[in-house]
């Protein structure tokens, strides 16, 4: 049971093409956002999407595979853990972002 205490899977769509960093060490990052639907019928019966975007980045060799052959608008599958990591702004004000760390990708659709 402990691989299932951060554990992340998603299916989603790409919606812009992935950023990717060559640090100074030789480690590739990429970094990019799926966004996943959830429908669902309302009080009045109506269809609703809910659409959440979620922040994904890789790794090395997952990030290699990103830069090759993921594109804005595919469909994929990801399996990670989810990170929260904080940074200073200008103003001084500590941020937090929270995203995903991909260790296993799966291309879907065409």
């Amino acid at each position: 049971m402990n691989t299932l205490r951060n554990k992340v899977q998603l299916i989603g769509n790409l919606g812009n093409d992935p950023e990717i960093i060559n640090l100074e060490s030789g480690k590739t990052l990429a970094k990019f956002s799926i966004a996943t639907n959830e429908s669902y019928k309302n009080a009045q019966g109506e269809k609703v999407t809910d659409t959440q975007w979620h922040n994904l980045v890789a790794w090395n060799k997952t990030a290699e595979i990103v830069e090759k052959y993921v594109t804005k608008g595919k469909e994929i599958a990801i399996e990670g853990k989810l990170t929260t990591r904080m940074w200073e702004g200008k103003d001084g004000m500590k941020r937090y972002t929270t995203e995903v760390v991909v260790n296993e990708l799966l291309m879907l659709g065409k």
